[in-house]
């Protein structure tokens, strides 16, 4: 049955991921792709904070699978950041390219921290 968790949280994640995309990319005119910087940094927050939860006790191994593999499995997406990645710097924006590198590891990193920071500011 576990397996079913994984589904349905992807079923959320999807979508989620391709219309915060749209929504965020929309209103940026730019070529640096902000719609998946945001997306993956949002994933990577919310990631810590279950990690976290689940550490404390405050959260399931059935939640994890539902939000932790399914719903951020299915929301972040290293695919779509290391091919625009590759894009920006063939295209000659290597500026962006190096910055989209560094910055979604380092924001992704960060966020992951702050969400475990956070979940065990609760529930310690």
């Amino acid at each position: 049955m576990n397996w079913l968790l994984v589904v349905v949280g992807g079923m959320v994640g999807a979508p989620l991921r391709y219309l915060t995309d749209r929504a965020v990319q929309k209103r940026h005119d730019t070529v640096f792709p902000w719609g998946t910087f945001t997306v993956n940094v949002a994933g990577c927050l919310i990631l810590g904070l279950l990690t976290g939860a689940v550490l404390a006790g405050a959260a399931s191994s059935d939640v994890q699978l539902l939000l932790g593999t399914g719903l951020c499995g299915a929301l972040t997406t290293y695919s779509t950041f290391s091919y625009e990645t590759l894009r920006l710097a063939e295209d000659g924006a290597r500026f962006f390219a190096v910055a989209n590198a560094v910055a979604s590891v380092v924001a992704g990193l960060g966020a992951a921290f702050v969400g475990a920071a956070f979940a065990d500011a609760l529930w310690a």
